[in-house]
């Protein structure tokens, strides 16, 4: 399940959308939560769509780093947190045919 959040957010930082793809679970929604900003949401096409246009490969290679912390796993369903220098996601994942899928993200952008 770590390795999938792993997946999930190199692929944004190296812009790789096969990756990023593997990683979603066919229901993906993400929620963007940014202070006074109207919360937004993301579906798994166009998250793809925006790692394919460049994603997070324009950040510096300093800020690419990742703490990821497994909250919780009961049978096919997880829960990880994935903390970033800009964003914490809060994630949920599915199992499907024995992979683990990132189902919904809830990000706090802190910046």
């Amino acid at each position: 399940m770590r390795a999938t959040v792993t997946n999930y957010i190199e692929a944004y930082y190296t812009g790789n959308a096969a990756r990023m793809a593997q990683t979603l679970h066919p229901h993906y929604l993400k929620y963007k939560i940014h202070g006074d900003i109207p919360m937004r949401e993301q579906t798994g096409p166009q998250l793809v769509e925006d790692v394919r246009s460049g994603g997070g490969a324009h950040m510096a290679q300093a800020q690419r780093t990742e703490q990821v912390t497994v909250l919780d796993v009961a049978g096919n369903i997880a829960s990880a947190k994935l903390v970033t220098p800009g964003w914490v996601d809060y994630l949920t994942l599915s199992k499907m045919n024995g992979e683990w899928k990132i189902l919904s993200v809830v990000q706090r952008i802190d910046n």
